[in-house]
């Protein structure tokens, strides 16, 4: 019977999985390259309008949320495409639904921004 690794051994091999995955996504995914750069942009208008803390939580909550839900709308459309390879009408429903989940969010985002910006613009 082989060696059972430590707990310790085995969250450093989660990580290290979790970053491989993070980086395939923005490496590959142009959605998640899109959600990346305006996060670059929004970070850098942050420091420029001087944000609160508390605005700041919120703008990094924001941002990491609706990458995370890009990574797993990707995740579902690879799981349905490796199910299903060819079209088909309830995998298209699906892979439909997980994106209306992330454009619901995004304009929650949209929305949380302009609630933190505009005063600061105008």
């Amino acid at each position: 019977m082989p060696k059972k690794e430590s707990f310790f051994v085995n969250r450093i091999k989660s990580i290290g999985y979790a970053f491989k995955g993070a980086y395939y996504l923005i490496a590959t995914e142009a959605s998640i390259k899109v959600q990346f750069a305006i996060g670059i942009i929004i970070t850098i208008a942050g420091f420029y309008f001087e944000l609160s803390t508390t605005e700041w939580m919120i703008q990094i909550l924001v941002i990491a949320l609706i990458m995370a839900f890009e990574g797993l709308n990707t995740a579902i459309e690879e799981i349905a495409n490796f199910i299903h390879p060819e079209y088909h009408k309830k995998i298209g429903l699906i892979k439909d639904i997980s994106a209306g989940a992330v454009f619901i969010f995004a304009i929650a985002a949209i929305i949380i921004g302009l609630i933190i910006y505009l005063p600061k613009i105008f």
